[in-house]
C-alpha cells in the first residue's frame, strides 16, 4: 500500500460533470497539485486522433475516467446506439492512449446497471455476466462492461494498476434537476421545491413507493477514487455504495421534510415501479478500509442547499 505522489499529473476525464467535479474537489482537498481537465469543447473524447494527441502532449501519470454519455430510462431507450457507441468510443480512446503512454494508474467508473437484472441481492462483483441485463439500459451497461473487461485484461496481460469502481445511485451537488432527464432523487427535490413555491400544491410521484433503492452522496464516491489512488487494490472490480437502502416512499417523505413542502403526496400506481430492489454489496471496499461518511439526510440537505443557490443555472442534460 503506497500513497500516490501529490505532484503526479492526474487527468480527470469528465471533470465538469457531477462525479468528475466532486473528484476534482476532493483531489484539491487532499493536496494534489497537478490536475488536468478538458471540457468537451476543448477535447472530444470520442475522437481517437484528438485523444491520442492530447496524451502525447500531456503525458499524464494517472487517468480517472468519469466521462460518459448518461441519462435516464427515456434517453437510454430512445438512443441506445449513441449510449453504446459513444461510451465505447470515450473509454476505448482513454484506455488505449493510457496503455500506449505508460499511464501508471487508471480508474474506470461505471454503474450498478452492469449487473444482471435478476442478480441476487445485494449485488456482488461476482455476479457480473451471470445473466441478462435490464433491457431499458442494456446498451449503456454493455459499454461499461466492455470497459471493465478491458481494464481487467490490461491488469492480466501487462501487469498495470487499472481498477474499475461501480457506484450505486449517486446524487449531490452539481446534479441534474431537469425533470425530463434527471434521476429519482434530484427529480423529487425539484418537484417538492416547485410545489412548495406553488402554495404547497400536491406532488404526484410514479409507482407505489415500495421499491428499495440505495443512494450514495457524490463526495463519498470521490473519496473512493482517492482511496483507489492511494492504494494498490488487489482485485480489478469493486462496488461502491453505502450497503443500505430505503423505500421510495420513505425517500419522498425525507425529501419533503427537508424541502419544507407541506402538501399531499399522490402515488400514480399506473406508472411502473421498476426493479423491486437494487442494493450493492460493498463489503470488499469496506474490508480494505473505505467506507461512506455522508448519511442520506445530510446529503439531501447539502444537495438542496446547492440547488437553492444554483436553480437559475443548474445543469440540464440535453438528450
Amino acid at each position: 500500500m503506497s500513497k500516490m505522489d501529490k505532484g503526479a499529473k492526474i487527468f480527470v476525464a469528465g471533470h465538469r460533470g457531477m462525479v468528475g467535479s466532486a473528484i476534482w474537489r476532493q483531489l484539491v482537498k487532499e493536496g494534489y497539485t497537478n490536475l488536468v481537465g478538458k471540457s468537451s469543447e476543448e477535447l472530444d473524447l470520442r475522437n481517437q486522433d484528438d485523444v491520442r494527441g492530447f496524451f502525447n502532449t500531456e503525458k499524464p501519470d494517472v487517468v480517472i475516467d468519469a466521462a460518459a454519455r448518461v441519462g435516464g430510462i427515456l434517453a437510454n431507450s430512445t438512443y441506445p446506439y449513441q449510449f453504446l457507441m459513444e461510451n465505447l468510443q470515450i473509454q476505448n480512446n482513454l484506455i488505449q492512449s493510457s496503455l500506449d503512454n505508460d499511464v501508471k494508474k487508471f480508474v474506470f467508473l461505471g454503474s450498478s446497471c452492469i449487473y444482471p437484472r435478476l442478480a441476487a441481492q445485494p449485488l456482488k462483483e461476482e455476479s457480473l455476466l451471470t445473466g441478462s441485463l435490464e433491457p431499458t439500459n442494456d446498451a449503456y451497461a454493455l459499454a461499461k462492461i466492455a470497459g471493465i473487461k478491458a481494464c481487467e485484461s490490461i491488469r492480466k496481460q501487462f501487469g498495470k494498476d487499472y481498477v474499475s469502481l461501480m457506484p450505486t445511485n449517486l446524487y449531490g451537488t452539481h446534479d441534474n434537476f431537469d425533470l425530463k432527464t434527471s434521476h429519482v432523487l434530484p427529480a423529487m427535490i425539484r418537484k417538492f421545491h416547485d410545489a412548495k413555491m406553488n402554495d404547497n400544491s400536491p406532488v404526484t410521484l410514479w409507482g407505489s413507493g415500495t421499491p428499495l433503492r440505495e443512494f450514495l452522496f457524490v463526495d463519498d464516491m470521490a473519496t473512493s477514487v482517492i482511496f483507489a489512488l492511494d492504494n494498490v487494490l488487489p482485485e480489478h472490480l469493486y462496488n461502491v455504495g453505502t450497503g443500505h437502502d430505503i423505500t421510495i416512499k420513505d425517500l419522498a417523505e425525507t425529501i419533503q421534510k427537508i424541502v419544507g413542502h407541506r402538501g399531499e403526496i399522490n402515488w400514480d400506481s399506473s406508472k411502473p415501479d421498476g426493479t423491486p430492489r437494487k442494493l450493492m454489496d460493498v463489503s470488499k471496499m469496506n474490508e480494505l478500509g473505505w467506507k461512506h461518511q455522508v448519511e442520506l439526510e445530510e446529503g439531501i440537505q447539502r444537495t438542496y442547499e446547492w440547488f437553492l443557490k444554483n436553480q437559475d443555472n443548474f445543469k440540464e442534460v440535453k438528450i
